[in-house]
């Protein structure tokens, strides 16, 4: 009887034990925490019963088109609470935590996914490409180009299956193409050029990763800027300008005509390289005295996205050295200084001091950390005859300014993040 007492002693602890591994690990949780785990897993139980998790993806992808992140996660978080290992879902998972800043758990989406697809989907290697530095992400990098042109050769066993079919099918927008190839390697190649510029044979591995992206794609304006970039930091500047010059020239005439016109076209918006690319841009423009040029594209970055405080110091920058080309200009013909010059003159050290002012203002508001450039501002500001005054009428930005709304386009001087 002892023995048989004794035994069902053992075994009661043992059953409470495993119990909660089945909860979700609620040993050690406060009493609400419990019940917040207990109505989860309810919650989980409904909505399987209601959705299925391809409904919840749609609904997912719905609020993503319309950049409704938060809710995006909801769904997503739902469909993976139903069926955990679903690839499309850790996909969405990841770049729904991205876009909402949440770096860390898109790490584990996208790491999840590998473990789960590794030679599948090339997207979740460029993301932990991006988000890690030197030969690990060259690494990552490396995998999704391999996972690219895989995909890549089996279309085109797949194309020329179906070359014989009267209506071949119209072409998936969501597949991989030779232009994602291009960028992948640009990403290598930038990685060089930055985080592993030091490493022996850096510059030589830059530049065949230029020209392997391309080869896969000859005229794309990023990579013919990349390797712009990459010409000038070896001093090779002339052959520099002409890459640089080919890859603006391949976008924005197209897209300056298009804002004239009012027009929207999609194909011109897909021929725009990203913002921050034409921020780099504007910056290889200055230093190829390209100054009119460098205007043009920074006009279109503050009508795009005025909250960047980079472009407004640009902007400032670029008035300040046409004003001081234009009197070197004067000097070197040791002539007199026309009026019309004295107004030139006068409307670009305005427009300069106007643009560093309202950069200067920002910086401070949404407290950048961006030393050098705040410096250069203030040396900048101290040569032209100090900050602008703001008054009435005058773009320069009040300290009790708040952001504009997507709604208040029409007011061009919101607040810019750095």
């Amino acid at each position: 009887m002892g023995g048989q007492a004794k035994g069902k002693k053992k075994s009661k602890p043992k059953k409470k034990d495993n119990r909660p591994n089945r909860e979700s690990g609620i040993v050690g949780l406060t009493p609400q925490e419990r019940m917040k785990v207990r109505m989860h897993e309810k919650a989980k139980k409904k909505t399987a019963e209601k959705y299925s998790v391809q409904q919840l993806l749609e609904k997912t992808e719905e609020c993503m088109d319309t950049f409704d992140f938060e809710m995006a996660g909801l769904f997503c978080q739902r469909a993976l609470d139903v069926e955990s290992d679903n690839l499309q879902a850790l996909d969405m998972l990841g770049h729904i935590c991205s876009e909402l800043g949440n770096t860390q758990k898109a790490k584990e989406a996208f790491l999840r996914a590998v473990e789960l697809s590794p030679d599948e989907g090339h997207s979740k290697y460029m993301y932990l490409g991006q988000i890690h530095t030197g030969q690990e992400a060259v690494d990552y990098y490396t995998k999704g180009i391999q996972v690219l042109l895989s995909a890549l050769e089996k279309q085109s066993q797949t194309t020329q299956a179906q070359a014989g079919a009267a209506a071949p099918p119209d072409k998936d927008p969501q597949l991989p193409t030779a232009k994602d190839v291009c960028i992948a390697y640009c990403s290598i190649a930038e990685i060089y050029l930055a985080d592993l510029c030091m490493e022996e044979g850096a510059a030589d591995k830059c530049r065949g990763f230029i020209e392997r992206a391309l080869q896969y794609h000859y005229d794309n304006p990023e990579a013919l800027q990349l390797m712009a970039s990459y010409l000038f930091s070896t001093e090779r500047n002339e052959e520099g300008k002409e890459y640089l010059l080919k890859s603006v020239g391949l976008w924005l005439p197209a897209q300056k005509q298009s804002a004239a016109s009012s027009s929207t076209e999609e194909d011109t918006q897909n021929e725009v390289p990203p913002y921050e690319s034409r921020i780099t841009t504007a910056k290889l423009l200055l230093e190829c005295e390209e100054y009119e040029m460098a205007v043009d594209v920074l006009e279109d970055l503050l009508e795009e996205d005025d909250e960047v405080v980079q472009v407004w110091y640009l902007s400032g920058w670029v008035c300040y050295l046409q004003l001081e080309k234009a009197k070197e200009q004067q000097e070197r013909e040791g002539r007199e200084v026309a009026e019309e010059e004295t107004e030139e003159w006068k409307a670009l050290k305005e427009a300069a001091r106007t643009y560093l002012t309202n950069a200067k203002k920002l910086y401070s508001k949404l407290r950048c950390d961006d030393q050098p450039m705040l410096e250069h501002v203030e040396q900048l500001l101290g040569e032209l005859g100090g900050e602008m005054e703001g008054e009435e009428g005058d773009p320069v930005l009040d300290d009790d300014y708040e952001p504009c709304s997507d709604e208040e386009e029409d007011d061009a001087d919101a607040p810019m993040e750095h």
